[in-house]
């Protein structure tokens, strides 16, 4: 079996309004999806985080690498694909690119081997995750203290057992959401907070001061993800743990952020890391730190099946004698495309998602629907 073709599908939806987060904002939804065909039919599916047109021509300039390939070799192709563009891609795209790569040449072994990636990776320690919601994004100017605290309390409603919050806009504002939110959800439901990068060090412990009273379950990305020191120090700073993963790349960068003891959860995204055979490894690496992995999750269905493939098979963390299961999570934010791309949609009951069982990734591409979300900007 040799590989025969590698596509790209370029997508993207205006939101019906646009929402923020500390950094930025935005009125659309986009995505990259990789498409590898086999030369005796098999097609595998992956997914790209980050800017989607530019993913695509990164997948471009993998493709004469690929084609005659041998799909099944996938660390060979890896690490192949990693030392042809090291010298500039490191991190960023190139990496984001290559993790759609290599999540759909696991959707390829799945199908080949007929078992589900988690299967084929060790698994399954559990066939259903536990998920929280994430949502809370800026819309407009209304007074945040009422629309999202309404939409918490309605994620509570629906059986999630947990929440994250976007924060990051000021530290007294930021304090006061957070009390509100923990006072609609009750003791119960766990509160998480998401700060996109949006303190600075002194801000972040001040702000893991103020609401430590809260029982907020982690305090992700405080600061910008290139100040490892920085996090270090939030973390010995304030009570609340620490979290952070989605800009980081590749096993090397975790092994600095594991070995700066700078989180207590690493947040790896498995379409940004380097895909399932990276994360995996990222993952294995955290255990033996005793750091908890909970994936990062923001994308498409394809995105979504793979992180719950890699949930499947991750060891309960950290080592003692009440370990805990990793979580899934949710996104609950506005995404026209993000469950019209598959088939049959990956939906939650009272806050718990079933992994798929299916061969590969378990899930089925409605090709409908990438011809009616394709990009009229893509090249």
């Amino acid at each position: 079996m040799r590989i025969a073709d590698v596509k790209t599908h370029v997508l993207e939806a205006k939101l019906s309004e646009p929402f923020a987060w500390s950094f930025n904002s935005t009125a659309i939804r986009g995505a990259c999806l990789v498409e590898i065909v086999c030369e005796d039919g098999t097609i595998g599916w992956g997914e790209c985080f980050g800017p989607a047109a530019l993913n695509a021509a990164i997948v471009a300039a993998f493709r004469p690498h690929l084609l005659g390939a041998d799909p099944l070799a996938s660390d060979r192709i890896w690490m192949h694909l990693y030392n042809l563009f090291r010298d500039q891609g490191q991190r960023g795209l190139t990496v984001t690119a290559l993790s759609g790569v290599d999540v759909a040449l696991w959707d390829i072994k799945g199908k080949h081997f007929g078992a589900p990636v988690h299967v084929l990776m060790g698994g399954p320690i559990r066939t259903e995750v536990r998920a929280y919601a994430t949502g809370t994004y800026r819309r407009g100017h209304a007074d945040p203290l009422g629309y999202i605290v309404d939409e918490v309390a309605g994620y509570a409603r629906e059986g999630f057992p947990a929440v994250k919050l976007k924060i990051g806009f000021g530290v007294v504002e930021d304090a006061a959401l957070i009390r509100a939110c923990r006072d609609a959800v009750g003791p119960k439901v766990g509160l998480m907070l998401d700060a996109n990068q949006g303190y600075d060090v002194s801000e972040a412990i001040e702000l893991g001061r103020r609401v430590a009273d809260c029982d907020i379950g982690w305090f992700e990305e405080p600061v910008v993800p290139e100040d490892l020191a920085g996090y270090a120090e939030v973390r010995r700073g304030q009570p609340i743990p620490v979290a952070g993963g989605e800009t980081w790349f590749t096993r090397w960068n975790f092994r600095d952020v594991l070995t700066a003891r700078a989180v207590d959860i690493v947040q790896p995204d498995i379409c940004a890391v380097g895909g399932l055979s990276e994360a995996k490894k990222v993952a294995d690496m955290a255990a033996a730190f005793g750091v908890r992995c909970v994936p990062h999750v923001w994308g498409t269905g394809v995105g979504l099946a793979t992180a719950l493939q890699l949930l499947a098979a991750l060891p309960h963390n950290p080592p003692r004698h009440t370990p805990l299961e990793p979580l899934l999570e949710f996104d609950r934010s506005e995404h026209p495309f993000r469950q019209a791309v598959l088939t049959a949609s990956i939906e939650h009951v009272g806050g718990v998602v079933r992994v798929p069982e299916g061969p590969g990734l378990g899930i089925a591409i409605d090709r409908t629907a990438l011809e009616r979300f394709a990009s009229k900007h893509a090249a």
